[in-house]
């Protein structure tokens, strides 16, 4: 195994972040094992959620035999983890796109094999960064102080990487027992790390987000970008040392690629901004969609929109769409904090099939009141908000991974600092508002999507523009650049 924790694209760590580093995986091995001589069985099953629609097939590591039925030629795996709904999204898109160009995804989540050492590592890191992200919302001197900074500028210096690295090293086990000339997409940097530790031949790297951060790198692998600004930043490794200037990223390590998003959603573009349109120019209710991320924080900010979005709910001039995910605590909060709401909504809560119908119908049907949506699968959870996105005339929602959707979006409070360059990107793009960072902001602009179709409109316009120069492309190059290493 290559320790690629000292030297990092040319630029050497300096002992004492090593050393610290070292110590780390010491800790975690300590803690949780190291299971780096051991083989764990590996077997393939249809995705419950997913297969049907994307052709997703799960890979099960150490939890029993089964077939292991890799297309040789047509293969590709998509690395992830859940942490928060981001990764599991972005993962998604990949899949979509995947099917769509002919080849079978292979879904792998990192933080789903509780026997592994990998998971335990992962999990214990998941639970700090959602404890952090529940904290920031609800304490200011935290977010000031520590999430923020954290967010923004710890975990964009390239010792952070040389740390991450070692810990990756003890989720190499995983890919053991996996044909090692699989393409493999990791939609989060710890699959990309783990299968290059692991020896998998041909790793991407798809990056998030709109800050350059050293958190992401994983040298070996190609990296993709989804913005012109963050090719910069990275190609340079721009601030991921406050002391000096280092050496850049070899060109072929890094490639633009647009934004990572599903193939049904840049398919139908143009009939889902149409129709868009003609709802507001006829009068019918805006469809306003509001979802809880994985992390399950900005509750409160939520039911503040959601009191004042009642009147015009009840007055027939709005409908809401509310996916907690699989956050049902969440919706009880909600329905505690938004007298009334409860009786005007009608719930979507772990029934798949009827929440795929009304999706389905909504897109060229009415809609009126207020509709939550909960399922405990997390597929259901996040896949979810992807099909609600069709007929949502406005999605609202933190600068994270839907920043970069191809829908009308209203922009929430951040959750650390890195997310704000997402609304940036996406309010110089035009399919975006610039963030609304307090409640009064948040309801001026509510406002104003409700009473004016100036802004829906010029969204809608973008969009459609925005498709036609390949912005939204990036998850079919995505597969295309995977692929073509195996070539």
């Amino acid at each position: 195994m290559k320790d690629r924790s000292k030297v990092i694209f040319g630029n050497e760590i300096s002992k004492k972040s090593y050393r610290k580093a070292v110590r780390g995986k010491r800790r975690y091995a300590k803690k949780y094992g190291d299971d780096s001589a051991k083989s764990y069985p590996v077997h393939i099953k249809k995705n419950a959620c997913l297969f049907e629609p994307l052709g997703v097939k799960d890979i099960r590591v150490a939890d029993g035999a089964g077939e292991c039925d890799f297309d040789a030629e047509k293969s590709l795996i998509v690395g992830n983890i859940r942490m928060g709904f981001g990764h599991y999204r972005i993962s998604i898109a990949m899949a979509s796109a995947a099917h769509a160009l002919g080849y079978t995804p292979y879904w792998m989540d990192l933080n789903s094999y509780p026997e592994t050492t990998c998971t335990k590592v992962i999990g214990a890191q998941n639970d700090l960064y959602s404890l952090g992200s529940r904290l920031s919302q609800k304490s200011r001197l935290f977010n000031k102080l520590v999430w923020e900074p954290m967010n923004y500028e710890g975990f964009r210096q390239l010792s952070y990487n040389a740390a991450d690295q070692k810990n990756a090293e003890l989720m190499a086990a995983v890919f053991k027992n996996i044909p090692k000339d699989i393409p493999v997409i990791g939609t989060h940097v710890w699959p990309a790390q783990a299968a290059l530790h692991a020896g998998m031949k041909y790793v991407v790297n798809a990056i998030p987000d709109n800050w350059p951060m050293a958190l992401h790198l994983a040298e070996g692998s190609v990296h993709l970008i989804q913005t012109r600004q963050s090719y910069f930043g990275y190609r340079i490794l721009n601030g991921m040392n406050k002391k000096k200037v280092l050496k850049p990223m070899p060109a072929d390590s890094l490639k633009y690629t647009g934004h990572y998003i599903d193939h049904e959603l840049v398919f139908n573009i143009e009939k889902d901004c149409a129709l868009r349109l003609k709802r507001k120019e006829e009068g019918k209710p805006m469809r306003f969609l509001l979802t809880i991320g994985g992390a399950g924080a900005q509750r409160e900010l939520f039911a503040a929109v959601i009191k004042h979005l009642m009147p015009a709910i009840k007055e027939n001039r709005a409908a809401l769409y509310i996916n907690v995910g699989d956050y049902k605590k969440v919706w009880e909060a909600l329905k505690h904090d938004v007298p009334g709401l409860n009786v005007i909504t009608k719930t979507h809560f772990d029934n798949w099939e009827d929440t795929k119908s009304f999706c389905a119908k909504a897109i060229d049907g009415e809609v009126s009141g207020v509709h939550a949506f909960c399922h405990e699968n997390i597929f259901e959870a996040v896949y979810c908000t992807n099909l609600l996105m069709r007929s949502a005339d406005v999605l609202m929602t933190k600068p994270s991974e839907l920043a970069f959707y191809p829908v009308p979006k209203l922009f929430l409070k951040r959750i650390g600092g890195h997310e704000k360059w997402g609304a940036i990107h996406s309010a110089e793009y035009g399919d975006g508002t610039l963030e609304c960072e307090d409640v009064a902001h948040t309801l001026q602009m509510t406002d104003m999507f409700l009473n004016e179709d100036t802004l829906l409109r010029e969204m809608c316009e973008a969009i459609k523009t925005n498709k036609t120069i390949g912005l939204y492309d990036g998850a079919y190059k995505a597969v295309e650049i995977a692929m073509q290493l195996k070539k």
